[in-house]
């Protein structure tokens, strides 16, 4: 059974950082694209970040410069590194997982896998 397990979320001030994981089990996901979309209290998921396997990254505008994506294959494990938040940024993170390398990594429909998700709230 496939499980994604998002953590590293909470509560911080606007500027402050978090760093968020999701560790996956159950199968390998080396050779596949992963990716971290985000959803606000009363507004759509919407795309944050993806990786391919081989290390290329895509941002929404709204976060570039300010996260980074990254993986470890080796520990099955995927991160984002979010850096000076700010509070339009509090959201509910979730983490995907593909099957492969599809076209589109900025819309939900192209992954596989999902977790539960991890509460990130940013104060002003």
């Amino acid at each position: 059974q496939v499980q994604l397990v998002e953590s590293g979320g909470g509560l911080v001030q606007a500027g402050d950082s978090l760093r968020l994981s999701c560790a996956a089990s159950g199968r390998r996901f080396s050779r596949d694209a992963m990716g971290w979309f985000r959803q606000a209290p009363g507004k759509e998921r919407e795309f944050v970040s993806a990786i391919t396997w081989n290390g290329f990254t895509d941002y929404a505008d709204s976060v570039k410069g300010r996260f980074t994506i990254s993986r470890d294959n080796t520990k099955n494990t995927l991160y984002l590194q979010m850096n000076s938040l700010k509070p339009e940024d509090t959201a509910v993170y979730y983490c995907a997982a593909a099957l492969g390398q599809p076209p589109r990594l900025r819309i939900g429909a192209s992954y596989m896998y999902w977790g539960q998700g991890t509460q990130a709230s940013v104060s002003s």
